[in-house]
């Protein structure tokens, strides 16, 4: 996967907000099931069972390519976060 970082550069530097953010501004529009699996730290094999279940959003499906939209996979992990204490 091509996730790129700042280096020496802390969230508050970039000005950034969302932790979700800077991923956003470094990952593609689409996600192979690959991309996907190293997101979620999860195997392709449960990226598929997922995606059997209708669990993930955005998949998109192109013949026998499947791909999924990297903001709504993001915002879905937003969701599905718990609230920190700060919060």
């Amino acid at each position: 996967m091509r996730l790129t970082r700042s280096e020496g550069l802390t969230r508050a530097d970039r000005g950034l907000d969302n932790p979700h953010e800077s991923r956003r501004t470094t990952l593609p529009v689409q996600l192979t099931v690959d991309e996907a699996a190293d997101l979620l730290r999860a195997t392709r094999r449960a990226i598929y069972a997922m995606i059997e279940r209708r669990q993930l959003p955005g998949v998109i499906r192109v013949r026998r390519r499947v791909l999924l939209r990297a903001d709504d996979l993001l915002d879905w992990l937003d969701q599905k976060r718990a609230p920190s204490p700060e919060e």
